[in-house]
């Protein structure tokens, strides 16, 4: 009775007095204002802190290229005549870019909504010309392409043969974002009649050279611009064309056919090497790997609830709640995950410091690697091209800790993805695999890139452990080019580029492909 008096008094006072009512909602306002500011002060903070973009929304899963670290950009040495004001610099706008037939959208939305009801299928495969030999008499008995939603394209005669698997469709835009020239190459058109002062380079590889189909550009095609910025500089005549002929999951046996039948009737003066993750089989050494996935630290981020997890699409702050609530995938401290014991058996007689080149069977399959190689390396000297190695860039070493939400690709590839395996063995056989490829290059008197001596080990410049993002792909194109100044500049010098060329140009290895249409029955 006596509260409800005195609430009564209060409300006459209030009323009696106007001002007070609006002090009163000025406190409130304040206190609302002082609460929104200091949030937005700590996700300012945090997201310096995490190194996330301030005004990103939504926030990315990885660093941007634009916050490439002058840290990483001076760890790098440039060559002579280059300069790093150019780093920046993008290539021209590709203009073979179109837009994806409307039925390509279609199928691309249905893979992309649904994945899991595709299997193995992924989202660039509609766009591909497969090799009638990997598409078989049935393709309904093929595990990858047996769940395609409409048929698949196929390569026609006189494309045939095992390898490479596919290839990219000719002057194509895909859903993804991939454009394609008319050979079916990633980037911009190839220059038509060849210029008599074009030194052509041409690189390959799988995924990690092909680039991210959404990206703007593969790293190759960083290089070409630079160069010609270069060539300027240094006043020479001449003009460069860098070309790509990567794809994703593909081997080296893959490879060495791609530069038989496509490389080749470019005759192009250097054909530069990178890959080293689709052969790189840990098992060939471990007799008695443990079976079994992963067990993740903590529990799933699918029982997060669904406010917090759409909240940490926009907010750092939200993110940092969900790891510490124990919703998110990695574990919190960004350590590696528990592995269970296993045991690696070095092959008797292999020095790993100095390996044998002709030893019967070195690990990681390097001695199919290294016998691709070969073929690869004396199809080249038969048109007189150059053919250059590259060292492999895995972001993998002993103790190492990554940001468990900004970096949980990385976290996911090294212990998922390369499970049971851990990073010390991941390092160790990575690095003798660079070793081999540096010993092949020497003994065959073959330039070396050295990607993984020279790459900064930053890991806000990856996707995951081995495929770099837009960020990382500018700086591994800015890593090779220093490599690549001294040698062209080499063959300048001599005479020797831009190499002599037929009287009459070969024709492009363009190819003709027709869709079959199956459907395999329930998927």
């Amino acid at each position: 009775m006596v509260s409800d008096l005195r609430q009564q008094q209060k409300g006459k006072r209030l009323s009696a007095f106007p001002e007070a009512r609006v002090l009163k909602r000025a406190e409130t306002l304040l206190l609302i204002g002082s609460l929104v500011l200091g949030l937005a002060v700590a996700e300012g903070v945090t997201r310096v802190l995490d190194n996330q973009p301030l005004f990103a929304f939504p926030l990315p899963e990885n660093r941007s290229e634009a916050d490439v670290s002058d840290r990483d950009l001076a760890a790098v040495p440039v060559a002579a005549g280059v300069s790093r004001d150019w780093f920046p610099l993008d290539p021209p706008p590709l203009p073979n870019r179109t837009v994806p037939p409307a039925d390509w959208a279609r199928v691309f939305r249905e893979i992309k909504d649904d994945p899991a009801k595709f299997g193995q299928f992924r989202q660039p495969d509609p766009f591909k010309a497969w090799s009638a030999d990997y598409v078989g008499a049935d393709p309904c008995a093929n595990q990858q392409l047996r769940t395609a939603p409409e048929g698949v394209f196929v390569l026609q005669p006189p494309d045939t043969g095992r390898f490479p698997t596919y290839r990219y469709l000719q002057n194509a835009t895909t859903p993804l974002c991939l454009v394609t020239n008319q050979i079916g190459w990633r980037g911009p058109p190839i220059e038509v009649p060849r210029g008599k002062r074009t030194i052509r380079i041409v690189f390959v590889g799988a995924s990690t050279t092909a680039g991210l189909h959404n990206l703007p550009y593969s790293y190759p095609e960083y290089i070409g611009p630079w160069l010609d910025r270069w060539a300027a500089a240094r006043h020479f005549d001449v003009h460069f064309e860098t070309l790509n002929a990567g794809r994703e999951s593909i081997d080296s046996r893959d490879i060495a056919a791609i530069v038989h039948r496509e490389v080749l009737p470019l005759r192009p003066e250097l054909v530069v090497y990178y890959e080293g993750a689709n052969q790189f089989d840990l098992s060939s050494i471990a007799p008695d790997v443990p079976k079994g996935s992963a067990a993740r630290p903590t529990s799933s981020e699918e029982k997060a609830p669904p406010w917090l997890r759409f909240a940490a699409n926009y907010l750092e702050l939200a993110r940092r709640l969900e790891a510490l609530a124990g919703y998110a995938e990695s574990n919190l401290d960004g350590g590696e995950w528990a592995k269970p014991a296993y045991r690696l058996t070095w092959p008797k007689g292999l020095s790993e410091t100095d390996p044998d080149l002709g030893f019967p069977h070195l690990p990681v399959r390097l001695s199919h690697i290294e016998a691709d190689l070969e073929h690869m390396r004396k199809d080249l000297a038969a048109i007189g091209a150059q053919f250059a190695v590259s060292s492999f860039f895995r972001l993998a070493s002993d103790g190492m800790k990554l940001n468990p939400l900004r970096h949980r690709f990385i976290l996911e590839d090294l212990n998922a993805g390369l499970y049971p395996f851990r990073y010390r063995d991941i390092e160790r056989l990575t690095n003798f695999e660079n070793r081999v490829f540096a010993k092949y290059a020497a003994v065959h008197g073959l330039p070396f890139i050295d990607v993984a001596g020279t790459m900064p080990r930053d890991p806000d410049l990856m996707i995951d452990s081995i495929h770099t993002n837009a960020g990382g792909t500018r700086m591994q194109a800015w890593v090779v080019l220093q490599q690549l100044v001294p040698l062209i500049e080499k063959h300048l010098a001599d005479g020797s580029w831009p190499a002599p060329q037929p009287v009459e140009e070969p024709a492009l290895p363009t190819f003709t492909a027709r869709h079959i249409a199956f459907t395999c029955g329930k998927r």
